[in-house]
């Protein structure tokens, strides 16, 4: 293996100098959408880049310093994107940091990452975001992005000098986890993205409309005697902000959609060609408001968990392409911050071990989406921000991710490779497990059960 001349995988994303991969992959079933591929190959590796791909046992591994793994009845996917991560810096590493976040999205199948901008301090200054860029060139495991704040302490009263974030690496500008509240505010946002470029992506959310809720106001709700969040909440903000976007002539994306109106409200501004895309979670794509009957803060999130309705209208809205990707909202805490009455407890789960297995168990294998469909919308977070999209064929750069799906795993029985253990598939039993992740053509991950001849035993 050689070492990689730099440390960025593109001009916006970061991660630390990893050895470039010289790797044989033998008759792995390879499905990759955009490639139009579903069958066996053979994929040779040489310097971090996909040198060929062939027949299964079609290819030679020239040289001594190939490593060959049988990968007979595992499927080679393209890596997995993120383009909604919470890494906790800087100031709250005791949740999380830029190391175990990105090893636990290498764990999870992921090769690239976007971390959003609310941390201590928040990422609203030029120095702040140069000295993250300069953290995760040490340590990501996997490259990393990052979005700036839009304001100033994501108070939404006040612009960033989003020229000069640009400058300094930012994929784009979000004050996620919080609405940009002001009208006004958000229009001057998008007159100067016309200026220094990035994304927009935002957290929707009315708070006058949202009140205290804690989660999705129904019967549910009503009958826990708990504050309820309305939909209308959500959905309202994504009509007047599509509506602005396309007063502009600007480009916005929407953050972790929970409900049937926000899929219309998406719908109907795409229709009109504005120029806006959505995401969704696997959690909202596979749980409802029914599980927080439990009180297990761990399924305490925003947007919360919605009716059985709204999760069916997510994951068909996915398929049509009405939402774009999928992405984790990964959000890391610690357990005193859980462990408390559920009003109490802070918002958000982990993801990133668990994306793929929970989407693939929940959805694909009762036949709700197809896989080839998960893939497509797993790999197309880097699109959203002008980035390469992962696929597998000769001569891209070795973005990989080997999967058993026949293993089966209860989450969180073996720890997380996470800081955190707030998983809400904790205690689960998931199909698929990640067994390998080649990340910009280094190996980022690989599991115990890749023995010293490099052949995968399932588990």
């Amino acid at each position: 293996m050689s070492m990689s001349t730099y440390a960025r995988h593109d001009d916006r994303l970061f991660c630390r100098e990893l050895p470039q991969a010289d790797v044989l992959l033998r008759n792995a079933q390879v499905l990759d959408p955009r490639s139009a591929i579903d069958d066996p190959h053979d994929i040779l590796i040489r310097d971090g880049q996909i040198a060929g791909l062939g027949p299964p046992n079609s290819l030679s591994a020239p040289g001594g310093d190939v490593e060959t793994i049988d990968a007979t009845g595992l499927h080679a996917f393209p890596a997995f994107v993120d383009p909604h991560v919470h890494l906790r810096t800087p100031g709250q590493e005791y949740k999380e940091d830029i190391a175990t976040g990105t090893a636990a999205a290498a764990a999870g199948g992921f090769c690239a990452v976007i971390a959003m901008p609310n941390t201590d301090p928040i990422v609203d200054d030029a120095a702040i975001l140069r000295s993250l860029v300069d953290t995760a060139n040490r340590s990501a495991q996997v490259p990393t992005g990052f979005l700036a704040a839009i304001t100033r302490g994501l108070g939404g009263q006040e612009l960033t000098e989003m020229a000069e974030l640009r400058d300094a690496g930012a994929l784009g500008f979000t004050d996620d986890g919080k609405p940009v509240v002001s009208a006004g505010i958000l229009r001057k946002a998008l007159q100067y993205q016309h200026l220094c470029g990035g994304v927009i992506a935002l957290h929707e959310e009315d708070p006058a409309l949202s009140g205290d809720g804690v989660m999705h106001e129904g019967a549910v709700s009503a009958r826990l005697g708990l504050a309820g969040i309305p939909s209308v909440s959500e959905s309202t903000m994504i009509a007047r902000d599509a509506a602005l976007a396309g007063y502009e002539r600007a480009r916005v994306h929407f953050q972790h959609l929970s409900a049937i109106e926000s899929v219309q409200a998406l719908r109907a501004a795409k229709e009109a060609g504005i120029n806006v895309s959505g995401e969704v979670t696997p959690h909202h794509l596979t749980l409802t408001d029914d599980i927080v009957r439990t009180l297990d803060s761990r399924f305490k999130m925003n947007p919360p968990l919605r009716s059985e309705r709204d999760r069916h209208t997510l994951v068909q809205a996915l398929r049509d392409g009405v939402i774009d990707c999928i992405a984790t909202d990964h959000a890391p805490h610690a357990r005193h911050e859980k462990e408390v009455p559920f009003e109490q407890a802070s918002l958000g789960t982990t993801g990133l071990e668990t994306a793929f297995s929970a989407i693939y168990t929940e959805v694909v294998l009762p036949g709700e989406l197809e896989l080839d469909v998960v893939i497509d919308r797993l790999t197309s977070g880097t699109a959203l921000y002008g980035l390469p999209t992962p696929r597998i064929a000769s001569g891209e750069p070795a973005n990989i991710c080997l999967v058993d799906l026949g293993a089966r795993f209860e989450v969180g029985a073996d720890g997380y490779v996470s800081r955190s253990e707030n998983c809400c598939f904790h205690g689960r039993t998931l199909h698929g497990r990640v067994r390998l992740t080649i990340a910009a053509g280094s190996v980022a991950f690989k599991a115990a059960q890749l023995d010293h001849r490099g052949a995968l035993s399932r588990s």
